[in-house]
């Protein structure tokens, strides 16, 4: 007796059963459903914007952690942005190597202002932080700007102290 038959009367009635709520189900969803949803590749997925820690309440346990999850993604595209501009620059370095300082150097001066851009954004912080870290960078620096105009400016303070 092979393991597809069935071993008793019981087993029967059982598959009968379920081939009559199965098949009809699985062919609505084979020829109906399927053909009419839209499959985007797992690296298209698009994630919605969610509230940034600012917009969260102090006691919104589940705000928080979705604004540091967002934050998370969008430090990991920037990454991959800066790592890709690296990229770029360094194989235009290699294929243009007698000349590369002419050739290469938009490329370069988008690479230095993303590196610029990042690390005012990113960098200073430590290993592990998290958006209510990046806040208060974000919040200190916009202080020291009040202060002594843009940071690298070689200015003083713009208000003497009393």
């Amino acid at each position: 007796m092979s393991e597809s038959e069935p071993r008793n009367a019981f087993v029967v009635v059982l598959q009968a059963l379920f081939r009559a709520i199965d098949g009809p189900t699985t062919w609505f969803r084979e020829k109906v459903v399927e053909p009419n949803q839209q499959q985007y590749p797992w690296y298209h997925q698009k994630f919605r914007m969610v509230p940034t820690i600012d917009q969260c309440y102090t006691d919104d346990a589940v705000c928080i952690y979705e604004a540091n999850q967002q934050y998370r993604r969008d430090r990991k595209v920037d990454t991959e942005i800066l790592t890709i501009l690296r990229s770029r620059f360094e194989d235009c370095v290699m294929y243009e190597s007698p000349d590369h300082v002419t050739k290469c150097a938009d490329i370069n001066r988008v690479y230095q202002e993303s590196i610029t851009n990042w690390f005012t954004k990113y960098g200073d912080m430590g290993l592990y932080h998290d958006a209510q870290t990046a806040l208060s960078k974000q919040k200190h620096r916009m202080i020291w700007e009040r202060r002594y105009g843009p940071v690298g400016c070689g200015k003083t303070r713009k208000f003497p102290q009393e």
